[in-house]
């Protein structure tokens, strides 16, 4: 098995899965020692029961997938998430209102749920669905996390657009310059494509469970992967 599998954040998140099979797919990701897995609220407390006595975490999505709750309720799911011990929370924020240069609403909305993950030592990426993002909104939307006290800044949520752009990331790093962590996410599908990626220095990737054990071996991409 490659180091890649300790850079994976494992997606089981499809709206359609039955417990049974999450409970393949987190079996799965458990056998090649997947860094998390990102799972969906419903199946928080099932991931923790699984994974209990792993090195993989529990990572739960958030706003999850087009983020355009209300701050408020943004932050009362943050409560709850971290009541029950998750690891970490991948949020999606409102990338309308990034579009619309709406930047303090941007901000706001990131730094409540940022203000509880800080408190509580829990791991906090922002999503902002960058293909349908310019250059220079990708870029002022990575400073608005620095700002706002994110851990990570995150392409995609794999459900709206393409996936991690080379050139999209590329921007991310730079505006980051080490000053907040970067996962690309969605369309990672073999080993190469994850592996150019870390040459990169991203710090994590999002990958569908279904792709991991194809860019853990090495493999040529996953077929039938919808993430």
């Amino acid at each position: 098995m490659s180091s890649l599998n300790r850079y994976l954040d494992a997606a089981i998140l499809k709206p359609e899965f039955t417990q049974d099979e999450t409970i393949d797919a987190i079996k799965e990701c458990l056998a090649l020692n997947t860094f998390s897995v990102c799972v969906r609220p419903c199946d928080i407390a099932l991931a923790q029961s699984l994974c209990k006595g792993t090195e993989t975490a529990v990572c739960v999505v958030l706003g999850f997938p087009h983020g355009v709750q209300l701050p408020e309720s943004k932050a009362d799911e943050a409560a709850r998430y971290i009541a029950m011990g998750v690891d970490e929370i991948d949020m999606v924020t409102n990338y309308g209102l990034i579009k619309s240069g709406e930047w303090e609403r941007v901000k706001a909305d990131i730094a409540g749920v940022a203000k509880q993950t800080k408190t509580a030592g829990i791991v906090m990426k922002v999503i902002f669905e960058t293909a349908h993002l310019d250059a220079e909104a990708i870029a002022k939307t990575v400073e608005i996390c620095i700002e706002a006290g994110a851990d990570f800044v995150k392409t995609s949520t794999g459900f709206n657009g393409d996936g991690a752009k080379v050139e999209d990331v590329q921007v991310m790093l730079d505006t980051a310059a080490g000053r907040i962590k970067v996962k690309p996410s969605g369309g990672i599908r073999d080993a190469a494509g994850a592996q150019h990626f870390v040459d990169m220095g991203a710090h994590r990737l999002g990958v569908g469970w279904n792709s991991c054990a194809a860019i853990c071996s090495g493999d040529g991409a996953a077929s039938g992967s919808g993430y």
